[in-house]
């Protein structure tokens, strides 16, 4: 396979493994607010609201759980931190809201693993 086919393959199972986290947020109550939403710093793969609270959802789709994980660099959540504070200024008008920083897993056989709050400021 070709570097663009292969590229365009990981894009389609990267939006596959969003829609489904989604689709599981959506089924525990959350409302889904943004997909891929896109900053000056990068992008933040899901936004979704719980009662007061905002959740910035990372999402990692691998063959198992624990090389998706792996592929959360210390890097990416500084990224994924700097596109939450835009995110909030332009949104929320201030950065003064309740977050959480989650990390959605979704393994080879479409299994979602959340770890809830894993994405700490670095």
């Amino acid at each position: 396979m070709d570097r663009a086919a292969n590229g365009k393959l990981s894009y389609l199972k990267g939006q596959a493994a969003e829609g489904q986290v989604a689709r599981a947020y959506e089924r525990n109550g959350f409302e889904i607010v943004d997909r891929r939403w896109k900053s000056k710093d990068g992008e933040i793969d899901l936004v979704a609201r719980h009662k007061e609270k905002l959740y910035f959802i990372e999402v990692k789709a691998s063959t198992t759980f624990d090389t998706a994980v792996q592929q959360i660099t210390p890097r990416q959540q500084n990224r994924i931190h700097n596109c939450a504070l835009q995110y909030l200024a332009e949104k929320a008008g201030h950065l003064d809201v309740d977050c959480r920083f989650d990390a959605a897993l979704v393994d080879g056989k479409g299994r979602i693993k959340v770890l809830p709050g894993v994405l700490l400021a670095a």
